[in-house]
C-alpha cells in the first residue's frame, strides 16, 4: 500500500511537472503563430485542437477498458505491436492519466488562448458588423464546448466497444517508433521460464 501510493505521487508530480512545461510553450508558441493569421486560420487551428483532445480522450478510454487475454493471443503468434499494447494496458492508470488529464487539460488551456485570437481577428476583420467581441466570444466558447462534449460522447462509446482494435493500433505505432529510435516504450518482455520436475532424478548416461 505504502509502495503504491509513493509510486502515484512521484507520477503525479511528475506528470504535473510535464503539463504545465508543455501548456507553457504551447501557449506561447500557439500566440506566437497566431499573430497576423486570419480569423479562419484561426478557427481551423482551433478545431484541430479540439479533435486531438477527443482522439486523446479516446485512447485513454480504450486503454482502460481494453483487456489482455486476446492481445496475449497476439502476441504468442508474435504479432508487430501486441507486446507494447500489453505494455499499455497494464500501465492503463498512468496511460489514462496522460491522455484524458494532461492532454486534455493542455488542449483546453491552448484553445482558450487560440478562441481568444480568432475572436479578435473576427472583430476586426468584420468592423461593418459592429460587433462586439463578449458577444463573439461567448457564441465561439458555446460552440467548441458543443463539439468538445459531444465528440468525447461519441468517442467514449467507440472506446469502449472497440477498445482492443483501438489499443492494438497504438500498440503497433509503438512497435513502429522503438523500431525506428531503438527504443523499449510500453514494450513487454516475454517471461519464459523452463519448468523443472520435482524429485525426478535423470539417471546417467550409458554408453
Amino acid at each position: 500500500m505504502v509502495s503504491l501510493l509513493r509510486k502515484s505521487m512521484r507520477w503525479a508530480i511528475t506528470v504535473s511537472l510535464i503539463s504545465a512545461f508543455i501548456a507553457c510553450i504551447l501557449t506561447v508558441s500557439s500566440q506566437t503563430v497566431l499573430r497576423g493569421m486570419s480569423w479562419g486560420g484561426g478557427m481551423m487551428v482551433l478545431l484541430m485542437i479540439v479533435a486531438i483532445g477527443i482522439g486523446f480522450d479516446m485512447l485513454g478510454i480504450a486503454a482502460a477498458a481494453a483487456s489482455e487475454k486476446p492481445l496475449h493471443a497476439m502476441a504468442a503468434q508474435k504479432i508487430p505491436g501486441a507486446k507494447e499494447a500489453i505494455g499499455i494496458v497494464r500501465r492503463a492508470d498512468q496511460f489514462s492519466n496522460f491522455c484524458n488529464d494532461v492532454v486534455g487539460d493542455i488542449s483546453g488551456v491552448i484553445s482558450g488562448a487560440v478562441a481568444v485570437a480568432v475572436v479578435a481577428s473576427f472583430v476586426i476583420s468584420f468592423p461593418e458588423l459592429k460587433l462586439s467581441s463578449g458577444a463573439v466570444d461567448i457564441v465561439l466558447v458555446s460552440l467548441i464546448s458543443a463539439l468538445t462534449v459531444g465528440g468525447k460522447a461519441l468517442g467514449k462509446t467507440l472506446s469502449i466497444h472497440y477498445s482492443n482494435q483501438i489499443i492494438f493500433r497504438v500498440g503497433k505505432f509503438f512497435y513502429w517508433i522503438n523500431r525506428q529510435f531503438r527504443l523499449s516504450l510500453f514494450h513487454v518482455k516475454s517471461n519464459k521460464k523452463r519448468k523443472r520436475k520435482r524429485g525426478v532424478i535423470r539417471a546417467p548416461r550409458t554408453d
